[in-house]
């Protein structure tokens, strides 16, 4: 559960669930889908990411990373997506969107949380840069100042590399783009086999292992991802737009990613 401490301390005064979120994020779209899922009532502060309303010393007080989502669950600070909706459903657990499965087989507990493990591992190597490449690099490129105000803000060395990649006059390459895609092949592949003749993830039963894929679904499709060979992903998430957490956690902020 990552938990922190934030520099702002006024943030600890919150009442009630508050989400930090952008419209675009694939992970703020996870936990806006968990938070409708469970019916929890939430106070939306939203970020404008294209306008880079994150790179700010406002927010990286809240978030160390400038990162979305954040959610403060009355003064608690919860950052890293995948944790967050993990901790929503064990401190609100009705409904439940947990594997039904024995706790430690593939189909129960276990391992649902390694769908989460795994949804999280590929983000920075793998999702962000096919999605800068393809779509996000020019819209979301800093200029020289704003690239100086993050360098100073930002701690985590793993983003700064990434974020060098395309400052300036910098790109993701084909290599960086034949790596993402690689690793993005052999995930979707696993989810493919997995989903044969299930209509969940984790078998019958809608579970978070299905929230923390199907916005990954949705932002690549609309980069252009081939997931026309991949029918049984395909079928299952027309299953999952047909809920009312995925237009409301989804659409309702983000309609058409390719338009982005």
């Amino acid at each position: 559960m990552a938990v922190i401490v934030p520099a702002d301390k006024s943030v600890e005064t919150l009442e009630g669930i508050h989400l930090y979120h952008g419209d675009i994020s694939n992970c703020s779209m996870r936990v806006r889908m968990t938070l409708i899922e469970k019916g929890l009532p939430w106070t939306s502060h939203h970020l404008d990411l294209k306008r880079k309303e994150n790179v700010s010393d406002a927010y990286f007080g809240i978030n160390p990373n400038g990162l979305v989502p954040t959610l403060i669950d009355n003064g608690v600070v919860h950052i890293e997506s995948n944790d967050i909706i993990d901790y929503l459903d064990r401190t609100y657990p009705e409904p439940s969107l947990r594997a039904t499965g024995h706790e430690d087989g593939e189909d129960g507990e276990d391992g649902m949380l390694e769908w989460l493990r795994l949804a999280a591992s590929i983000h920075v190597p793998a999702v962000k840069p096919y999605v800068y490449a393809t779509r996000m690099q020019t819209k979301l490129k800093k200029t020289a100042e704003e690239q100086e105000k993050y360098d100073e803000l930002q701690k985590n060395e793993e983003l700064k590399e990434f974020h060098a990649k395309h400052a300036g006059d910098s790109a993701f390459g084909e290599a960086d783009i034949a790596r993402a895609r690689g690793i993005l092949e052999t995930c979707f592949a696993r989810l493919e086999n997995t989903l044969e003749d299930r209509k969940w993830i984790m078998g019958d039963r809608f579970t978070l292992a299905d929230i923390s894929w199907i916005p990954l679904h949705f932002v690549l499709i609309g980069c252009g991802y081939p997931f026309e060979d991949y029918p049984n992903i395909s079928r299952w998430a027309a299953a999952v737009r047909d809920r009312q957490s995925y237009r409301d956690g989804i659409l309702k902020w983000c309609p058409d990613f390719s338009k982005v």
